[in-house]
């Protein structure tokens, strides 16, 4: 291929076209090439739908360390995944999938945290409420014993 005509104005483009301070034939801008060659392919954007997946299958793999990480992680992947499913439908992304993926393992990660968070509460108020039985029985009061018949003369 030959190289590229030379401008009317010589090899060097007009002053001020460049850098401040740097020779003249760069271009204005980071990303546009010289002497208006087009610039290389858009690299796809992915990262938010790859880190919407991972967020959301350490979600739902994660449920059991008392709902807490699993709701947090849940929220982040739901919040991924919708950036993730914005920038495949503008065509900044080819993974659209992935970020639907991870959006709907964040929401059953959400839902299993909540479960779990759930079922502690309803378990340390059971227990709570069993400890406060009157058992003469129990191992945490000392033992009361029953009164004793008095013989009567």
């Amino acid at each position: 291929m030959p190289p590229p005509p030379i401008a009317p104005t010589g090899p060097g483009a007009p002053a001020g076209y460049g850098y401040p301070g740097g020779p003249s034939g760069y271009p204005a801008y980071p990303g546009y090439p010289a002497y208006g060659w087009p610039g290389g392919p858009m690299v796809p954007q992915n990262g938010m739908g790859v880190a919407a997946m991972v967020l959301g299958i350490l979600a739902c793999c994660l449920f059991c360390m008392y709902g807490v990480l699993s709701l947090v992680l849940g929220i982040l992947a739901v919040v991924f995944g919708v950036k993730g499913r914005r920038k495949a439908a503008r065509g900044e992304a080819d993974n659209h999938g992935q970020a639907q993926a991870g959006f709907i393992m964040g929401i059953i990660g959400i839902v299993l945290g909540l479960a779990v968070i759930a079922f502690l509460v309803v378990v340390a108020v059971y227990a709570a409420d069993e400890d406060s039985d009157d058992d003469p029985y129990s191992y945490d009061s000392t033992l009361r014993t029953a009164p004793t018949a008095q013989l009567v003369p």
